[in-house]
């Protein structure tokens, strides 16, 4: 039995594995494990059947196929950054069929099972902070086992031969990050095979998979304990004037009396103006608080934080208020640039559109990795890992900064 599909998915899959990769992004770095389930289907070789018909001295006289079947697989992998991952897993594509009749009377049904193991470079694309595009390159060791029961003038040699086999394995799809703790894909793959009795074909697989991710920080704080108003300062008193009083008369011995003294009235100082105290207020919250994984959209937890923060503002008449996205040094500097100017724009459109804070006095700009809280040699590496990926946290932040009077 031969099985054949185009070859097209093959090139786009090898570059998008195997192009150069760029550096790390935010709490990109997690080992993860998934399940998928899809449509598998082969293309069954009717004129190979016919011809070995014919070489045993028979006439095929009508062929039926089962070419479709339920594929499933099992996975595990490690992405190292949002572009690359290295995959391993186990597979089974299902089984497949033909019935022939033949002349002299005769039939011959064969059926085809496939399944194995595989190991994939996988290459990813961001589109948006959620999506990615997703190709892959790889090798699978499959073990084809083929059935054949014959009846009437057909006979066969080996009614259930087998045979294991490498061959080369490819696939393109979509990668969605559902929530922080789940990934979605679908995935179109094509697998070479080769089956019991000498031919070479392919297996093409429709799948939806579950991808559960492990690792990677989430402190779920919101602003923290240094995030308050500014005592504002309240200016003194003016100290009370001094008045002079009137010297005491001096009588002199002339006999001509003295001229009485002269009373000068002197008016109290002006009380001050009253005026509202400036004030200011800085508040920072984790990006982990405020979104979810490789996010730029606000989370209901982060909708909670930023209400609590809109509340604290009730009475403050202000004049601009500035919000900063902050990333740590993981990540190419133009993708934490992206990132950081994102998460920005999210938290000023939440608090325009849910907090109804006047848009003309905000504004939102992206620091990228240009301004870190922790020290040069607090936080030693520049390889994902956990450790790291945890030190860096306190520069993985939003920033906002009023400035009005209360």
């Amino acid at each position: 039995m031969r099985t054949h599909t185009s070859h097209r998915p093959i090139a786009l899959a090898a570059i998008m594995a195997c192009c150069p990769l760029a550096a790390l992004a935010q709490d990109a770095s997690f080992p993860y494990m998934g399940l998928g389930v899809g449509q598998s289907r082969v293309t069954i070789d009717e004129a190979r059947i016919t011809e070995r018909m014919l070489g045993a001295g028979l006439s095929t006289t009508a062929i039926t196929q089962d070419r479709r079947s339920t594929a499933y697989k099992v996975f595990g992998g490690y992405q190292f950054n949002p572009y690359f991952a290295l995959e391993g897993g186990w597979f089974k594509l299902g089984h497949f069929g033909f019935r022939a009749d033949t002349a002299p009377a005769g039939t011959l049904d064969g059926t085809i099972r496939v399944q194995g193991i595989n190991a994939d470079a996988v290459g990813l694309l961001p589109v948006t902070p959620a999506l990615s595009l997703l190709g892959r390159v790889g090798v699978q060791m499959a073990r084809t086992r083929d059935d054949f029961v014959a009846t009437g003038a057909v006979q066969t040699n080996n009614a259930s031969p087998s045979r294991r086999a490498t061959n080369l394995k490819v696939g393109l799809g979509l990668q969605y990050a559902v929530a922080s703790s789940m990934l979605l894909r679908a995935e179109a793959e094509q697998y070479r095979i080769n089956d019991a009795i000498g031919e070479r074909g392919r297996v093409n697989v429709l799948s939806l998979s579950v991808v559960i991710p492990f690792g990677g920080s989430s402190s779920g704080r919101g602003w923290q304990a240094s995030d308050t108003f500014v005592a504002p300062r309240v200016a003194a008193a003016p100290a009370p004037m001094a008045v002079p009083l009137p010297a005491t008369p001096v009588y002199a011995p002339a006999p001509a009396a003295a001229p009485a003294p002269v009373v000068v009235a002197v008016a109290p100082p002006a009380a001050p103006v009253a005026t509202l105290p400036p004030t200011s207020k800085r508040v920072h919250f984790t990006a982990e608080s405020l979104f979810g994984f490789d996010h730029a959209t606000v989370r209901p937890a982060g909708r909670v934080a930023l209400d609590g923060f809109v509340a604290e503002l009730n009475g403050t008449r202000f004049n601009t208020v500035s919000v900063e996205g902050h990333t740590d040094r993981l990540g190419t500097e133009a993708y934490n640039q992206v990132l950081s100017q994102q998460r920005a724009d999210a938290v000023k459109a939440y608090l325009v559109n849910s907090g109804r804070l006047d848009p003309s006095k905000l504004s939102a700009v992206g620091k990228g990795e240009s301004a870190p809280v922790t020290q040069a040699g607090d936080c030693v590496g520049n390889q994902a890992s956990a450790q790291l990926i945890t030190c860096l946290q306190p520069d993985r932040r939003v920033a906002i900064e009023v400035d009005g009077t209360r």
